[in-house]
């Protein structure tokens, strides 16, 4: 997300409501939706976005783009759909079940690479709450937005190893030197309930 770029809570309100109208849409009759002219302009800068899917049992699927490669204007679109209907570990969304889901969105700053001399450096330059991580090694990796050591409760050492893991990893990789850190932060939008 460029650094002159504010998003309001407004705007928020407005993502939420563009990742489920997109889900709606797209489960509904295969369409994928368009913003508007002037919403497409007002968000066609660069950002990483994830979309999260919520029911009452926890997730019920959660897809994004780390990167800023793609402008927010589609990736909340492509995020919203491939969060409901492509996420390996869950069946896809059904229509049906849309009422129960809370839809949240993530807007990322790009990724910065953490530089240490100590690995265990890690543990002071990272802030559980403010910071999400992407752990690469070789051809793994794995990424854990912000909001998930604090519903969790992790400190930062189980957020390392919980990363490491999701990035297939043994837990405890994050202290070799060649495992390359990444943090950036998320600004997250959330329904009160679903779909409002």
């Amino acid at each position: 997300m460029p650094e002159d770029t504010q998003l309001s809570d407004s705007d928020g309100v407005f993502l939420v409501k563009t990742a489920r109208m997109a889900v709606t849409e797209f489960l509904s009759n295969g369409k994928r939706m368009k913003l508007e002219s002037e919403r497409e302009k007002k968000f066609s800068f660069n950002a990483g976005v994830f979309v999260t899917l919520n029911n009452a049992d926890g997730l019920r699927g959660c897809i994004g783009f780390p990167m800023p490669d793609k402008k927010l204007s589609h990736g909340i679109i492509d995020a919203a759909i491939a969060a409901a209907t492509e996420d390996p570990r869950f069946s896809p969304v059904k229509t049906n079940e849309l009422n129960g889901i809370v839809f949240e969105v993530t807007v990322l700053t790009p990724p910065v690479e953490i530089t240490v001399t100590d690995p265990m450096e890690y543990l002071e330059k990272i802030k559980v709450g403010r910071d999400g991580l992407i752990i690469r090694n070789s051809f793994s990796s794995g990424l854990l937005l912000p909001q998930v050591p604090v519903e969790y409760g992790w400190n930062v050492e189980e957020f390392l190893q919980h990363t490491c893991e999701k990035a297939g990893l043994e837990k405890n990789t994050w202290k070799n030197e060649k495992v390359k850190i990444e943090k950036f932060e998320g600004i997250v939008y959330k329904e009160e309930t679903n779909g409002s």
